[in-house]
């Protein structure tokens, strides 16, 4: 008996019992279903965080003061949980000789100094702000749109200057959309009771996928509003020096090779300090990190989600015994007209194949369905690769071929004689 004939048995097996068929297929549809949606899913998340991260500034490199005695890998710097002295920061000083040393390598150094939270206030209308110190670069190197208006200027931040650059939301709630009546106007902030006035001198457009999303409204989303650092440092009564900031190396740079020589650099003016020393990460290895990292978290879900597959071939097992008990007298007289064991074992593996081969392309059809759901809605809709709809097909045929060969192996060892009394 040829393999198409095996085929053609197999299906008609199925078409008989189709509510057992189906019931057989079930672990192998929800397990394959479930490893290509969660593949899927990650796939989608993986591309939303490197994303928002490469947003940043591929060529970025983050620049903080460490505690010596931080066995934490530099977590508690990144976190903002060290309080340095003022002896202890990065002066304007060493970034200038930073600057003079390594002009060819760097492309920008981004300051930022954060100064409290309030809300611009003209009357009625209202907006929620952050204030933000920010120094030239700063708009560069966090790669920010300006739609009016200018940047923070070094005559800004020498002179102190009360000038702000706001989001496109805050124009939007407070001057109807305007951005020519904006810009030249006067906000007044209220921090925490204190009432500081500035004059909007630029307008940036606001980007939730590089700022962080938000669940507030559109009327109550908190943006940034950015001032000169000098300013921002006497508002918040700021020690002179900065604890951490951003460097951009050039585009044709390595950035993780620049990353290594900012620290060595910068370590040098520390080499006497015994509380802290500069530590250096690029973005581009954040990146390769985090796709590392959520990768091997999909894989390791995707191998517990398996497990359904192997409840779902001992079930294909189960089913492919109790189908040859049913058969033994076709068994017994298929052998008696001469089919040899080989011929028997084939049908029952073919039969298993093809239940397997069934609810694999079920599952991965389910899977697609299920895996774009979730990634759409994490804003980053995703698709199963090629890779994944092949491996998950050849996995179902494996598990039919290993589950399916003992029921066969057994049909195939039956008497005739003895089968053909069977009742």
């Amino acid at each position: 008996m040829g393999l198409s004939e095996s085929v053609r048995l197999a299906l008609e097996g199925l078409r008989a019992n189709k509510m057992r068929s189906l019931l057989t297929m079930l672990g192998i549809i929800i397990g394959i279903g479930a490893v290509i949606g969660i593949l899927t899913v990650g796939n989608g998340l993986t591309g939303s965080i490197t994303g928002s991260m490469s947003g940043l500034g591929a060529s970025n490199i983050a620049v903080t003061l460490r505690a010596k005695d931080d066995d934490s890998g530099g977590m508690m710097s990144m976190m903002g949980m060290i309080d340095p002295e003022e002896d202890d920061l990065i002066t304007d000083g060493m970034l200038d000789a930073l600057r003079e040393r390594y002009g060819d390598y760097i492309a920008g150094i981004a300051i930022g100094e954060p100064a409290g939270s309030g809300q611009a206030k003209n009357g009625r209308l209202y907006a929620n702000v952050s204030l933000s110190g920010a120094n030239v670069d700063l708009a560069e190197v966090n790669n920010l749109d300006l739609l009016a208006g200018r940047w923070i200027q070094e005559k800004d931040i020498g002179g102190r200057r009360s000038v702000c650059v706001v989001s496109d939301k805050l124009v939007n709630n407070m001057f109807a959309g305007s951005l020519d009546a904006a810009l030249g106007s006067e906000v007044q902030i209220d921090r925490n009771g204190e009432l500081l006035t500035f004059r909007i001198v630029g307008v940036y457009e606001y980007d939730a996928s590089t700022m962080g999303y938000s669940m507030a409204s559109e009327k109550d989303m908190s943006t940034a509003a950015y001032i000169p650092v000098s300013a921002a440092k006497h508002i918040a009564g700021a020690s002179d020096g900065y604890s951490s900031l951003t460097v951009q190396a050039q585009p044709d740079a390595d950035s993780a090779a620049v990353a290594q020589v900012v620290e060595d650099f910068l370590n040098y003016f520390y080499r006497n300090n015994k509380d802290y020393s500069v530590m250096t990460m690029a973005m581009s290895t954040m990146v390769e990190s985090m796709s590392t990292i959520m990768n091997t978290l999909s894989i390791a879900i995707s191998v517990i989600a398996g497990i359904s597959l192997l409840v779902g071939g001992i079930g294909v097992m189960n089913i492919m015994l109790v189908s040859v008990t049913e058969r033994t007298r076709e068994i017994g007289t298929r052998k008696a007209l001469g089919a040899t064991n080989n011929d028997i074992r084939i049908q029952f593996v073919v039969e298993s194949i093809i239940v397997c081969l069934i609810g694999g392309i079920i599952g991965i059809i389910v899977g697609t369905i299920m895996g774009y759901i979730g990634s759409t809605l994490i804003s980053e809709p995703s698709y199963p690769t090629i890779g994944y709809i092949s491996l998950a097909v050849g996995f179902s045929m494996a598990i039919g071929v290993f589950f399916g060969y003992y029921p066969a192996n057994k049909a195939a060892k039956l008497d005739p004689i003895e089968a053909l009394r069977y009742e």
